[in-house]
């Protein structure tokens, strides 16, 4: 069986795969490069971000020169913006430890910072041609139909099996074709809901096909509800002839946004008034009243934040008070904010403030 699947998946990628521009290179940096941005991002989203990024940073040494600040900018809408600041030190790393050569075996990669288990087997089996095998959603999904796994494919068991299978089927020759065929499968024809059975390759050798299964796999235990978060932002702002800033502060460390330009945010509290108390500790100022101009949603994996926008003038002399959200506290010229790394939802603070009044 596993012969004739090979063949079979390796003829239909051959003939049906989509031109994507990171299937023209061999370049190991730029296959790392598409496989982080491709996490939890879809196809489409991602090919003018990387096409961008790699035109600005066409080599790992460029990436790793290049200034935190400016890698988030251009990352910035991206989302999930530790996967950039993962590229950023994972870039350092090869530049420092690895004389700017890419390693080229599953085991070495593992030590790159930001370089998990599934990146390095995509690494090495599509830039080196080494036999390593990969295991992603689109791949948990295929193979969990094909052998009718009946474990949650994100739990321990489910993974163990998912990862012995993976490894079994990869082939001694064009492993890294087949890890993008069984890739390409799942993102084409075996999808979540209304799988193209009848156009599947391998449906010959499907169990859960044949078994009337393919509704039912893969077994996934319920993810957790985001849980909700309410904040408060300030958006100070101070206009002129020559063009207006905005106050924005630099999330610290490497944690949610972290590195990412926002305006300042507290937790909502029960009244406006120690809200509006609990920002101008923040920005070094004294506010008692400020514009309403209602509030954003903002959705993450495991967080649905609702913020409340206000609006005041900037401050006269803003400084960042204690903090241990943010490092930073800087009056930003409208025109320079697309050289910062600011997030979507910074992004949708600042629409929504933008049509507030400001206080008088």
């Amino acid at each position: 069986m596993v012969a004739r699947l090979q063949r079979s998946l390796l003829a239909w990628y051959a003939r049906a795969r989509r031109d994507l521009p990171w299937r023209r290179t061999r370049d190991p940096y730029a296959i790392w490069l598409s496989e982080v941005m491709l996490q939890q991002t879809r196809v489409e989203t991602v090919i003018p971000y990387y096409e961008r990024f790699l035109a600005a940073y066409p080599t790992v040494e460029a990436l790793a020169d290049a200034p935190l600040d400016d890698v988030l900018a251009r990352w910035s809408g991206l989302g999930y913006y530790r996967r950039a600041r993962a590229l950023h030190a994972g870039a350092a790393h090869v530049r420092d430890a690895c004389g700017g050569a890419f390693p080229s075996t599953p085991e070495e990669l593992l030590r790159v910072p930001g370089i998990g288990k599934y990146t390095a087997g995509a690494v090495a089996s599509i830039a080196f041609q080494a036999r390593a095998p990969l295991v992603d959603g689109n791949v948990a999904r295929v193979l969990a139909r094909l052998f009718a796994i009946d474990d949650d494919v994100r739990g321990a068991r489910g993974q163990a099996a998912l990862w012995r299978i993976a490894n079994e089927l990869v082939p001694e020759r064009a492993p890294g074709d087949w890890n993008q065929a069984l890739m390409e499968l799942g993102a084409t024809t075996c999808a979540p809901r209304a799988p193209r059975c009848l156009v599947c390759p391998v449906r010959a050798d499907c169990r859960a096909h044949r078994e009337g299964l393919t509704g039912d796999l893969p077994r996934l235990a319920p993810r957790a509800a985001p849980r909700g978060w309410a904040r408060v932002a300030l958006v100070a702002e101070r206009t002129s002839p020559k063009g207006g800033k905005v106050l924005l502060a630099r999330r610290a460390g490497a944690g949610l946004f972290g590195g990412m330009w926002e305006p300042p945010m507290v937790d909502a509290a029960d009244d406006r008034a120690g809200e509006l108390a609990a920002l101008g500790r923040l920005v070094g100022a004294r506010i008692t009243k400020a514009g309403d101009a209602g509030s954003v949603t903002h959705v993450l994996s495991h967080r649905r934040m609702t913020i409340a926008c206000l609006r005041i003038p900037m401050p006269r002399a803003p400084r960042l008070g204690p903090s241990a959200e943010y490092d930073a506290l800087e009056a930003v010229a409208l025109g320079d904010l697309e050289g910062r790394g600011v997030s979507a939802l910074a992004r949708k603070v600042l629409a929504a403030a933008g049509a507030a009044p400001l206080p008088e």
